[in-house]
């Protein structure tokens, strides 16, 4: 389960004075007016490509540039840093330090591999795992970097299923929950998908430090088109994950899942006029412990959708453009879009003249 949310006073003392120095002064100031910190990937409007980290009001308080485009961000709340992942089939990850002392280290993918946009740290911030395609076997894997030693590449072990994408370290520390998105994919081709008649999703469960397979479930035979994708852990320690489909444009299978231990996985049933309003496609979940909720977005679709975790019934959905990033702020939500507008829980939004958002918010939490 997910550690507290930082507030600003908790991140000024960890940060201390080496983050101070690294900003320019509006920017300590902004930084002081915050109650909270967000990061994510962004592409500037002039085509050139970073990581920002923002305030809970909407501000770009730091930035790191990147050399091509990020997708989600991790964060490491033992050493403060953060890593960035290229978005699929990108070949780097850079590590930037939110206290502002060390300068950005990339991370390069080993031959054979790519990296498929997201990672997580163990809680000691000791290991960094990330996951991988073996492309030429086809074959997903995740990879194992010791952040202690400059992210060196210490090991792999695999997910047990193709197009692994978001992984999260379940509250017990050692298992991993991998969604295998059943895509095969090949760098010599781009982005496209090479199987999609015989795509076989999975969700899976893998002893971090063994490798070795704990319980794996798949979707229905007649669902084999619906990719399983991202995925976030709420306040029991249930796993609610999105998909996005691969069939006809005109089916409407269900999109949001649930995955309890023991229990295996179990999707739920959503309101027809919500269904269509996320367009086969879900960009982004995000459990809020303090309200238990669950909120995914669709930037195919435009839309938002707010879930009780408890009763699986949808409370609330909203038009928003492009909307994709989200993360859990107050009781509500912090949404990010394609067209460089934040909104907050109250529906105030901010509409950012030089960033357009990419598909992930990460809310930076505490140990």
């Amino acid at each position: 389960m997910r550690t507290p949310l930082i507030d600003r006073r908790h991140f000024l003392r960890a940060a201390g004075a080496g983050f101070a120095a690294a900003l320019a002064p509006a920017a300590w100031a902004r930084t002081l007016a915050a109650d909270a910190v967000f990061a994510t990937a962004f592409v500037r409007r002039d085509g050139s490509y970073g990581a920002a980290v923002l305030s809970e009001a909407g501000k770009v308080l730091h930035t790191v540039d990147l050399p091509d485009r990020g997708h989600d961000v991790t964060f490491d709340p033992v050493s403060g840093r953060s890593v960035v992942f290229a978005r699929q089939p990108g070949t780097f990850a850079m590590v930037f330090d939110h206290k502002g002392r060390e300068e950005p280290l990339a991370i390069a993918s080993v031959p054979g591999r790519h990296f498929f946009g997201h990672g997580v740290f163990t809680q000691d911030g000791a290991l960094l795992y990330a996951t991988e395609n073996d492309f030429d076997n086809g074959e997903g894997m995740v990879g194992v970097y010791d952040a202690r030693s400059g992210f060196r590449r210490v090991g792999e072990f695999p997910t047990y299923g193709v197009g692994p994408h978001e992984l999260l370290l379940l509250g017990d520390g050692r298992t991993l929950a991998i969604a295998n998105g059943g895509i095969e994919t090949h760098p010599d081709y781009g982005r496209a998908e090479l199987n999609i008649a015989t795509m076989q999703p999975s969700y899976v469960l893998v002893d971090r430090i063994s490798g070795d397979l704990i319980e794996k479930h798949e979707l229905p035979a007649d669902l084999h088109k619906l990719s399983i994708r991202h995925m976030d852990t709420d306040a029991d320690g249930n796993v609610w994950f999105g998909c996005q489909y691969r069939g006809p444009v005109t089916d409407r299978p269900p999109l949001v899942g649930k995955a309890t231990r023991d229990k295996g996985i179990a999707l739920i049933d959503m309101p027809q006029e919500v269904l269509n309003s996320l367009r086969n496609y879900v960009g982004s979940v995000a459990a809020n412990p303090l309200s238990g909720t669950v909120a995914v977005t669709s930037p195919q679709g435009n839309s938002l959708a707010v879930i009780d975790a408890a009763t699986a019934k949808v409370l609330s959905a909203q038009d928003l453009t492009e909307v994709c990033g989200v993360a859990p702020d107050g009781k509500g939500f912090l949404a990010t879009t394609g067209g460089g507008v934040i909104v907050g829980p109250h529906g105030k939004s901010l509409d950012d003249p030089d960033h357009v958002w990419d598909n992930h918010l990460l809310r930076i939490e505490e140990a």
